[in-house]
This record gives C-alpha cells, structure tokens and sequence, in this order.
C-alpha cells in the first residue's frame, strides 16, 4: 500500500512539474531580436523613394503685385512754399527711378503716391514716402534723396518734453543748448554721428542709420537734461571712435 502511494505520488509531482514548464514561455534577449531585424532589414530593398512635392506653376508679375496701392503725406502750410520750389527735384526721382505716379492734391493739401504698372519693386512705395516725409519734416532733398539710394536709413522724431517736462525759459534754454551757438552743436552732433538733424520747436527729427540715430538721440537728451555740451562731445568721440574700430 505505501509503495502504491509513493509512486502516485511521484506520478502527480512529475505532471505538476510539465504543466508548470509548459505555462512558462522562453522570452527572446533584445541582442538576438536586434541581430535578426539587422539581417531581415540588410534582405530588404534600399532603394530610395522620389518624395511627392508640390508643383505650382509661376505666379505672373501682375497678379504678385496685387492692386495698386497708394500713400498720402500731408503737408503743413509752412511747407507749401518750399515743396513749390523744390517740387521738380522731388518728382524726377520717384517718377523716373522708382516708376511710380505722384501729385499734389489742393483740395486735401496731400503729396499722393501710387503704384502703377511699370513699378517694378514693391518696397519702392514705402522709400518714396519716407522720402517725401523727411523733405516735408524740414531736412534737405539732397539729404532725404538718400532715403531712396541706401536701404538701412531710417526717420526718427520725438519731442522735448519726452525726455524732461519743461516749460517756459526752460524749455527754450534746453533748445538752445542743442542748437548751440550759430548751430555749431547741431552741426557738431550731425559729423561726429554722420546723422542729419531737424529741430522744429520742441519737435526733433533725426535721419541716419539706426546705430548713429542712437548715438546722436543720447547726445541730445544729454543737453536736454543739463549736461554741458564739451562733455557730450567727448562721449559722443569715444563712442564714435569705439564703433569705428568695431567695423
């Protein structure tokens, strides 16, 4: 009898023992997953496939200029004389150079640029309106005509009273101070920065590069706050002097 059980025994343990192997499953290590899709991958074709791109056909001159556009500077009464006198010098370039259509308009006391269909350049409207700008803000046409040849100028404006609420004798102190004597500050200023400035009772226009526009606005709103004006001049030579060694 207990050589019978022994043995049932022994029977029962072994089939335990096959079902228990027979629920684990043998996982594959990622070394030989990565060797068989390495070998898999080396059988497979490595022709490189055309990527489908768009074709557009070419866009017509017409169509990418759009309708024709048009630009409006007004013109203050002070300025009608000057803009009569100089009238023709400011409508050769637009027109011959930069082909576009410009008139004075009486009713609305408005220069009018526009686009026409011999404008080539669509930044052309933008310069010529600058142009017109800086001649109607009081600068010459022969400094404003750089405007149109030289694409990195640019027309800066602010006003006296930004930089220190003055009033009265101050304020015409403060103008003073920045015309300086016969304009010999003014004109200091304008070659050591080569900008060209403006000043139109507290209004100042500044016309130049955005680097030498910055030197010449801090030297202005020096002798606006108070500075006497042989120290701005000695900041204005060691700044000019650095950019000049930097370029």
């Amino acid at each position: 009898m207990d050589t019978d059980t022994n043995t049932v025994l022994d029977a029962g343990a072994a089939t335990e023992k096959k079902e228990d192997t027979d629920s684990f499953t043998k996982v594959k290590s990622k070394k030989t997953q990565k060797r068989k899709r390495e070998h898999d991958g080396g059988d497979m074709d490595t022709e490189p496939t055309a990527s489908k791109r768009p074709q557009f056909p070419p866009i017509s001159g017409d169509k990418l200029k759009g309708p024709d556009e048009m630009r409006k500077i007004a013109v203050p009464a002070h300025r009608y004389t000057p803009l009569k006198e100089n009238w023709l010098k400011i409508f050769t370039p637009i027109v011959e150079n930069l082909q576009l259509q410009v008139r004075f308009n009486l009713k609305t006391r408005n220069v009018e640029i526009k686009t026409c269909k011999e404008t080539q350049d669509i930044g052309s409207l933008t310069k010529a309106a600058d142009f017109v700008k800086a001649f109607i803000l009081g600068f010459q046409v022969e400094d404003a005509l750089a405007l149109l040849r030289l694409d990195e100028l640019f027309l800066e404006s602010f006003d006296v009273t930004d930089v220190k609420p003055l009033k009265g004798d101050h304020l015409s102190r403060a103008i003073g101070r920045i015309a300086g004597k016969g304009g010999k500050t003014k004109f200091t200023i304008e070659n050591v920065t080569k900008t060209r400035i403006v000043l139109a009772e507290t209004k100042v226009h500044l016309l130049g590069s955005f680097q030498n526009i910055k030197m010449a606005r801090t030297a202005i709103c020096n002798l606006i706050l108070g500075s006497p004006p042989s120290k701005v001049y000695g900041n204005i030579r060691v700044v000019a002097s650095r950019t000049a060694e930097r370029f």
